[in-house]
């Protein structure tokens, strides 16, 4: 028996499988370019926290894939809300706001683990092998839960698709830089890394780079993932509701 947040789930997954050959590719072209890019020009030279920046790298293009995918979610719902009208038929079916939202937050999460699974195989190409453990998925979806959340909670509140993108250009982007993915935080000045202390992706950097590395990750991290993941879910429920309404 489909449950509504099955319907929703069932829904994002025929679309990914219609899809699935261009995401692929639009997945693999960033990460492949910035691996061909840092390996000619970083080699084996430069060394980060003992290991090869390719080494360091590649657990942060892990988190910054996993972000940016799961917040891509809220681009697919505003194209089926202001253009499919998609959103209308789910105000009219027996679908509480919570199986929607669950539906596709669990819809984005997918959409990042497919992009991890990419750069990994992709790693394996440039010699690189990590160590994913559970911790290192536990970190991946913990990113994605977050960022996932906050795309279903946005996308109701954004009055056009345009709008969604500025708020990719303001948010999503400046964390994706500055969140430890391409260099160590600890690097920056004092009241630099005071600021980023409160972005959840670098957090979610350092959890996954640690546990690549096959080191025990701080706890602290994973619990403020958590904390704000919920956050977001709860918001996106509200901003669903209020949406409806």
């Amino acid at each position: 028996m489909i449950r509504g947040w099955d319907a929703v789930y069932y829904r994002e997954l025929l679309i990914l499988k219609r899809r699935f050959p261009k995401m692929l590719v639009s997945i693999s072209v960033s990460p492949l370019l910035y691996l061909l890019a840092f390996s000619y020009a970083m080699g084996n030279q430069v060394r980060i926290e003992g290991h090869t920046y390719l080494e360091f790298l590649i657990p942060g293009l892990v988190a910054m894939s996993s972000m940016t995918r799961a917040f891509a979610i809220g681009s697919e719902i505003n194209v089926a809300r202001f253009y499919w009208h998609i959103f209308e038929e789910f105000q009219a079916a027996p679908i509480c706001e919570i199986a929607y939202v669950l539906g596709e937050v669990l819809a984005g999460i997918t959409r990042a683990f497919l992009s991890v699974g990419v750069i990994l195989i992709l790693g394996l190409l440039f010699g690189v092998v990590l160590s994913c453990n559970y911790l290192f998925w536990i970190a991946i979806f913990l990113n994605s839960f977050v960022f996932s959340s906050l795309a279903v909670g946005l996308a109701m509140v954004v009055k056009s698709h345009a709008d969604q993108a500025m708020l990719t250009n303001f948010v999503i982007t400046p964390m994706a830089f500055l969140g430890g993915t391409f260099f160590p935080v600890a690097r920056l000045p004092l009241w630099a890394q005071k600021v980023l202390f409160y972005l959840p992706l670098t957090h979610a950097s350092k959890a996954i780079r640690e546990a690549s590395y096959g080191n025990l990750p701080d706890v602290f991290s994973y619990l403020l993932l958590a904390f704000i993941g919920c956050f977001f879910i709860f918001m996106s429920i509200y901003c669903v509701k209020t949406a409806r309404e």
